[in-house]
């Protein structure tokens, strides 16, 4: 399986995420799956990439051009297959198309765009791919207390928090996306707040 991991870029993040990162990707590579993600070389986005590379799997970088020439992300240099494009917009679809799985990583603003594209996708019936997040060290502890409140208050509908999965173990994460099979609920017939 081709999965893609989201995650933070940056190398001040505690090392505690880093690590948990690098085991997740080292043991979906010795499980037989691939990395698609944002070839960046720090922070988790890094450590899945290393850690995939030291199980034996193999890595598929996407990176918007400018990254390069303007220098905004250093580019992880292991990668199996490294892909250049044009927008932010091209990386996303181009990582997107390509996986079969998703896990949310801890990750800043970029990494939230991403989780809530993939979310909004799925809501509209654009696929029915799982979607994990890898909930380290509580890290999105307050992001569910806020999706919560948004299904509460009618936002979004609650039948949605099935779309997504929590998780603060490895194992039983990769169990869920190797075992998953999509849910017959339409969920783009949901209409906000039902």
């Amino acid at each position: 399986m081709k999965i893609c991991i989201f995650g933070a870029s940056s190398a001040k993040i505690d090392g505690a995420y880093i690590s948990a990162v690098e085991d997740l990707g080292e043991k979906m590579a010795k499980r037989g799956h691939s990395l698609v993600y944002g070839a960046g070389a720090t922070g988790v986005m890094g450590a899945s990439a290393r850690g995939v590379i030291r199980g034996g799997g193999e890595v598929h970088g996407v990176i918007p051009v400018f990254f390069r020439e303007e220098s905004v992300e250093k580019i992880f240099e292991h990668c199996t297959q490294l892909t250049y494009t044009d927008t932010m917009a091209q990386r996303k679809t181009k990582m997107e198309d390509e996986a079969e799985a998703f896990i949310i990583a801890p990750g800043g603003i970029g990494t939230l765009e991403e989780f809530y594209e993939v979310l909004t996708l799925k809501q509209l019936g654009r696929h029915s791919k799982p979607i994990a997040m890898f909930n380290i060290c509580g890290y999105y502890d307050g992001l569910e207390s806020f999706m919560r409140e948004m299904s509460d208050k009618k936002f979004m509908a609650a039948s949605c928090h099935g779309m997504y999965k929590y998780f603060t173990d490895a194992d039983a994460l990769l169990d869920y996306l190797e075992s998953y099979s999509p849910d017959p609920t339409p969920w783009h017939k949901l209409k906000d707040g039902e």
